[in-house]
């Protein structure tokens, strides 16, 4: 009984001072303003932030495949079936990159447009 009594008030005490603690560090004022970490000053450039960073990705992703085919390619050893998949394999990637290119430069068109 005594040391359930002892628990409450041990409890009672650390949630008071928690409270306590936490009304002093509120009440203090920051000297330093909030630094934005973002790039970005509105939701548009933001967008357009993400947009370029997915497409850096996905172009790097892509000249990985190109890079993979040529190496299938040259270590196919003349076996037919390995030079068409790794011909397969850079024609399949060239497609790809020039799609990337190709939505970065609408991409680019249209934020331009949209910016005016």
């Amino acid at each position: 009984m005594l040391l359930k009594n002892k628990k409450k008030i041990f409890i009672n005490i650390f949630t008071l001072l928690t409270l306590l603690s936490t009304k002093i560090t509120f009440a203090q004022e920051s000297t330093s303003p909030l630094s934005n970490p973002l790039k970005a000053q509105s939701i548009p450039q933001l967008i357009g932030i993400i947009i370029n960073a997915v497409l850096g990705i996905v172009g790097s992703i892509a000249l990985l495949i190109f890079i993979y085919g040529g190496f299938m390619w040259l270590t196919s050893g003349g076996n037919d079936t390995k030079i068409k998949e790794g011909r397969k394999t850079l024609i399949w990637s060239i497609l790809g990159l020039a799609l990337i290119f190709a939505s970065y430069a609408i991409l680019k068109f249209v934020f331009a447009a949209f910016a005016k």
